[in-house]
C-alpha cells in the first residue's frame, strides 16, 4: 500500500476554501499549473471531482463538503504541533513529575521544593524516589524526569550535568560520646575510633575518607556497614561509633547528634542534577529545573553554612 501524502490534506483544505485554483496557488506558493496538478492527483485519491465547473467559477461537491468538515480540524491539529512552543502557563500546568535522589535530599529540600511548585504550578505533582544505584536507566526510558546526586560511572555520556551545590564529609557521633568532649582532634584519634560504613550494595569498600586516611598511613576500624546514612545516623545515636556523612545532605537528620570537622582534608562532593536531552528544550522541564536550582541555594540551612566545631 502507497503511503499517503499529508501535504495534499493542507491542499485540499486550501482549495476548498478559496474554490479557486489561482487563489489556492498563491496562498501555498505555487504556480497555478502546479496547483491544477495537486488538484488532479487529488480527484484521483478520492475518487471525486471535489471542485466542478458552475458558470466561471468552481463549487465543491457533496463529497468535498464532507471532507471540508473533517479536514480542517486535522490541518489545525498539524499546525499547532509544528508550531514553535508558546510561553509556558504555570497555572494550566497539569503533570507529575518524578525525581529520583540519593538520601537526604527529601529531608533537606523536599518540602521547601513542593511549597515552591505549589505557589507557581499548583496543577504540578511531585513524585520522589529513592535512589539505590547511579545508573541513567530511568532518565533514558523516561520514568525519571530528573535525578540529583554525585556524577558516576553509570551516567550516561547523553545525560545533561548541571552543578547544584559542594557538600563536605563530616564526623558524626552521639551527645555523650567522648569525641563530642574532645578539642584538637587529631587524625590518630579519629583513625582510633570504632566507626561505621556506607555501602549501597553492603560491602566494605574504599571511600573518600578512607582514600583521605591513607594518605596518612591510618586506616578506619569499621565495625557496622549500612547501605544508607539514615542508617549510619541511627547507629551512631545509640552506639559509640563514628558516622561519616555529607553535612549539607544530612543536615535535617542529624538531629541532636554531635557533628564536627574531620581533622583531615577531604575532598568535597559535588551536588548536581540530572536529565535526559529530551526534555533539554521543554518549557516545563526547563522550569522545574529552575526551581530545584533556587530551592538548593535558598534552603540549605543555617548550621550547614555554618564552620563545625572540632
Amino acid at each position: 500500500m502507497t503511503a499517503p501524502d499529508f501535504n495534499l490534506l493542507l491542499t485540499l483544505d486550501v482549495l476548498l476554501t478559496e474554490q479557486n485554483v489561482a487563489r489556492a496557488a498563491k496562498r501555498l506558493r505555487l504556480s497555478p499549473s502546479a496547483m491544477s496538478r495537486a488538484l488532479a492527483r487529488l480527484r484521483v485519491t478520492t475518487g471525486d471531482p471535489l471542485l466542478v465547473r458552475a458558470g466561471r467559477g468552481l463549487v465543491p461537491t457533496p463529497r468535498a463538503l464532507e471532507l471540508q468538515e473533517r479536514i480542517s480540524p486535522l490541518v489545525q491539529a498539524i499546525e499547532d504541533v509544528l508550531r514553535p512552543l508558546s510561553a509556558l502557563n504555570l497555572g494550566a500546568l497539569s503533570r507529575t513529575f518524578t525525581l529520583r535522589s540519593s538520601e537526604g535530599f527529601v529531608e533537606n529540600f523536599g518540602a521547601a521544593l513542593v511549597e515552591r511548585v505549589a505557589a507557581e504550578a499548583p496543577g504540578v505533582r511531585l513524585c520522589f524516589m529513592h535512589k539505590p544505584d547511579k545508573s541513567s536507566a530511568g532518565l533514558r526510558d523516561g520514568t525519571v524526569d530528573l535525578e540529583t546526586g554525585v556524577t558516576g560511572a553509570g551516567m550516561g555520556p547523553e545525560i545533561r550535568t548541571q552543578a547544584l551545590f559542594q557538600d563536605r564529609w563530616i564526623g558524626v557521633v552521639r551527645a555523650v560520646h567522648p569525641l563530642s568532649q574532645t578539642v584538637g582532634l587529631t587524625a590518630e584519634q579519629f583513625a582510633q575510633c570504632r566507626h561505621i560504613a556506607v555501602s549501597r550494595r553492603g560491602v566494605l569498600g574504599v571511600g573518600p575518607v578512607d582514600d583521605a586516611l591513607a594518605q596518612l598511613g591510618l586506616q578506619r576500624h569499621v565495625a557496622a556497614i549500612t547501605s544508607g546514612f539514615v542508617a549510619a545516623l541511627a547507629l551512631a545515636n545509640g552506639t559509640d561509633l563514628v558516622a561519616c556523612v555529607p553535612e549539607r545532605h544530612t543536615h535535617k537528620l542529624r538531629g541532636h547528634l554531635h557533628s564536627f570537622a574531620l581533622p583531615f582534608p577531604v575532598p568535597a562532593l559535588t551536588i548536581s542534577l540530572f536529565w535526559h536531552p529530551r526534555h533539554q528544550a521543554d518549557p516545563a522541564h526547563m522550569w522545574l529545573r529552575r526551581v530545584v536550582q533556587d530551592v538548593c541555594s535558598d534552603h540549605l540551612g543555617g548550621s550547614a553554612k555554618d564552620p563545625l566545631p572540632g
